[in-house]
């Protein structure tokens, strides 16, 4: 199984067990706050296999910059798209979709929130085992 380097040595290291949210992911996750003030920013640490639940960013958006492992990231009706170190994706407000590790390597984003008057996220349904096997 391929590991992610050592999580000290990653770029923003792996921060504590997202249990606030852990509800909302199969697997375990990891979460670091960068910024809470103005544009939140968030270090987002994934175990292998482990994904969100299908979301969607209400009004403001969301960037994901990759920075460790190897991911996935999906629309709803479209593809899944591999993510690497260096990936940059944009995720559209109203847009649902999900992200997560690949089933062989951890996988560290950061994640912005873009700011607008009134956002929200609205948590949706898991993404199956037959879904995520799928890729």
């Amino acid at each position: 199984m391929k590991k992610q380097q050592n999580n000290s040595t990653s770029l923003f290291g792996l921060g504590a067990p997202n249990d606030a949210y852990a509800q909302y992911f199969s697997g375990q996750s990891y979460l670091k706050p960068l910024n809470t003030k103005g544009v939140g920013a968030f270090n987002v640490t994934f175990e292998p296999k482990c994904r969100n639940n299908w979301h969607i960013h209400h009004k403001g958006g969301q960037i994901l910059l990759c920075t460790d492992g190897e991911g996935w990231y999906q629309e709803f009706g479209a593809p899944a798209r591999k993510l690497h170190p260096g990936d940059v994706v944009y995720i559209a407000p109203e847009v649902k979709h999900w992200h997560g590790a690949t089933a062989n390597s951890w996988f560290t984003h950061v994640a912005l929130e873009i700011p607008a008057e009134g956002a929200s996220n609205e948590w949706c349904e898991p993404v199956t085992d037959e879904e995520y096997n799928k890729l």
